[in-house]
């Protein structure tokens, strides 16, 4: 199969379909701090076995089993190789897996302490985050 390009749709990034993805990340496109943030992520060796679903404009088909869309724009959402869905800090540690260049973070952060924290550090930008997501 070829490489499918950035469309209204959910892949933002090329992905060639024949290569197994590492998992997949559920992200807002609407929200520009986390539009750059993916973008930085899909750079990094690693960015090209993720897929990635931007949330506030893919089919609802696309979010997979339990995954409704304004679930997916609240925060960050991941499934990992196995169907696994995890969201929050849990879901930053699990893409971060997939990047080398970050990976090295992921057995210190994977403690439920620090996903305690992270999340509550993630839950503050979270309240923020609306005065800057465009309108859908």
């Amino acid at each position: 199969m070829s490489k499918s390009e950035s469309t209204s749709h959910s892949v933002t990034k090329n992905v060639d379909h024949t290569v197994d993805t590492t998992c997949t990340v559920y992200f807002d496109g609407a929200c520009p701090i986390c539009s750059k943030e993916i973008g930085t992520y899909q750079k990094l060796k690693g960015g090209d076995r993720i897929q990635w679903v931007d949330a506030s404009t893919c089919q609802e088909q696309e979010l997979g089993t339990a995954l409704h869309r304004q679930t997916a724009l609240a925060r960050l959402h991941v499934r990992d190789a196995q169907g696994n869905l995890v969201q929050g800090a849990a879901a930053f540690i699990e893409m971060w897996k997939h990047l080398p260049a970050l990976a090295w973070l992921t057995p210190f952060l994977s403690h439920r302490f620090a996903i305690g924290f992270l999340d509550v550090m993630y839950d503050l930008f979270l309240r923020v985050r609306p005065l800057w997501r465009k309108s859908s």
